[in-house]
């Protein structure tokens, strides 16, 4: 784990010469609105508790959709709130239990399990993507929100853990179709685990771009409907915060995540800075957000977009102490970051103590 870092951080220090040559640059660079001071989860339980938003220092809720409720959101307009809803896209747990021709099947033909507490679908099931679709048009009819941020934005895998769950995923015949109209191969091989093996061996790059084209897909038609119904609206973007050659590129390789087609759909990038999940230092949350502002000026130097982290309350694996809490905050919350929030709300209310170190910072203005 330790030499993945050292090079990963390698790569990041040549990375940055590099493009800091096409425009990098010091301080804020989002587009000068108020900085995001934000709660993820349901803040409502922090109403509940007695606490206030804006006596807190907080301008912004990051809401899961099952949590937003009318009360909510009128509390949350009255006190100075902001109001984004974190949307699941492919989480497909739930949607399974009666759809199981939306199960992801790995490279033997066999229907992927669980990886730990996540369970993935096939993104290519039309059922699935329609039930999403809808929900978001249900949601933005009941609400008028500031901005949906898109969540589980990956192939099914698992991500939040120093050892990460990938498998190889999704074989059914619908995507091997899909897949093989689209580049116009002729697979060959009888079984899923002939076929498989097939694109693998003489097809691999190609399935490594169709895979993330189908994520890149989802992302755009679910903000053609944010953009319709609200077009105010940001759209952001819950993702895993790999660096591209890590875990020998699984970023792309496995999660079907194409890092500059997220720059260039999103308003809003908001990368998932657990570091105590992921058995990382501290400073990783202000050198990822310091590559990825860098990365964006190369990719979109025009109308790039914001970068608001989320970061670690949360105390699993082990504990994050008020200090540590202080100080990843304070990472996140550095230039280039334009907001910041924390994951989440419970972990605030389980030790008060980090209540006040978000109310000491939230008070104070970032420069």
């Amino acid at each position: 784990m330790k030499k993945r870092h050292l090079k990963a951080q390698c790569v990041l220090a040549a990375l940055l010469l590099i493009f800091c040559f096409n425009g990098c640059h010091s301080g804020r660079t989002q587009k000068q609105g108020p900085f995001i001071k934000g709660v993820y989860g349901n803040p409502g339980s922090l109403l509940k508790a007695g606490y206030n938003f804006e006596a807190l220092g907080v301008n912004a809720l990051f809401v899961r959709s099952h949590s937003l409720n009318d009360a909510l959101y009128r509390t949350a307009r009255e006190q100075g709130c902001q109001v984004f809803v974190e949307f699941p896209v492919l989480n497909g747990r739930q949607f399974l239990e009666n759809h199981k021709q939306c199960q992801p099947i790995d490279a033997e033909g066999e229907a992927s399990g669980p990886a730990d507490w996540f369970m993935g679908i096939c993104p290519t099931c039309p059922d699935f993507k329609a039930d999403r679709q809808q929900h978001l048009k249900d949601l933005l009819t009941r609400f008028k929100v500031n901005g949906v941020f898109l969540d589980y934005l990956h192939w099914h895998a698992q991500f939040e853990t120093p050892d990460p769950i990938l498998p190889e995923t999704c074989f059914c015949a619908r995507c091997t179709d899909i897949f093989s109209k689209t580049y116009r191969i002729e697979l060959q091989g009888e079984t899923t685990a002939d076929v498989s093996n097939y694109i693998l061996s003489f097809h691999d790059r190609e399935w490594r771009a169709w895979r993330s084209s189908i994520l890149t897909e989802w992302i755009r038609d679910l903000k053609h409907i944010v953009k319709s119904k609200q077009p105010e609206s940001k759209l952001g973007l819950f993702y895993c915060a790999w660096y591209p050659e890590e875990y020998d590129a699984a970023l792309h390789r496995i999660l079907g995540i194409a890092i500059d087609d997220f720059i260039n759909v999103a308003d809003v990038l908001s990368p998932m800075l657990f570091h105590h999940m992921t058995d990382r230092p501290v400073h990783w949350v202000s050198d990822y957000t310091t590559w990825l502002d860098s990365v964006c000026n190369f990719t979109r130097p025009h109308n790039k977009p914001d970068i608001w982290p989320i970061v670690q309350a949360h105390n699993s694996p082990g504990t994050v102490s008020p200090e540590e809490f202080r100080e990843v905050m304070q990472q996140g919350m550095s230039p280039p970051s334009g907001g910041i929030m924390m994951f989440s709300d419970v972990s605030l209310l389980q030790d008060p103590r980090k209540i006040e170190v978000m109310k000491a910072l939230y008070k104070v203005e970032p420069k």
